[in-house]
């Protein structure tokens, strides 16, 4: 019974880890917004400053360059996974076929990305 507080202790943990700054950083943006309803409940100016903060953390939709990227960044891993496996078992060639499938998984994933960026409406904006 004792062994098995590690494993439940590791993920409560990790899951702290993911899920609290999440939650603060939620807890900080309604303070805001609460803060600003007030102001401008009671008439008083919106500073572009805050205006600025509140949507600088705003998503905007990925262009084709995003995805271009993303896609090249995705083909590296899965072709470095895959030269590894290679590499790694090289005197014993029967091994490295696993990790040449474990590889494909990021190569398609990156080769997706790429494709899906010839299809992507929102074009980057030009300098």
């Amino acid at each position: 019974m004792d062994g098995i507080w590690v494993p439940i202790i590791m993920f409560l943990v990790i899951g702290a880890i993911v899920i609290v700054p999440i939650w603060l950083k939620s807890r900080e943006r309604i303070e805001m917004q609460s803060t600003l309803r007030a102001a401008i409940d009671k008439g008083q100016p919106v500073p572009p400053e805050v205006i600025e903060a509140l949507t600088r953390n705003v998503k905007v939709p990925p262009t084709s360059l995003s995805d271009i990227r993303t896609g090249v960044i995705w083909l590296a891993v899965g072709i470095g996974i895959g030269l590894f496996s290679y590499f790694a078992d090289f005197a014993d060639h029967d091994v490295d076929f696993p990790g040449l499938g474990i590889a494909c998984i990021p190569a398609v994933i990156g080769l997706a990305f790429i494709v899906l960026s010839f299809f992507n409406p929102n074009k980057p904006k030009s300098a």
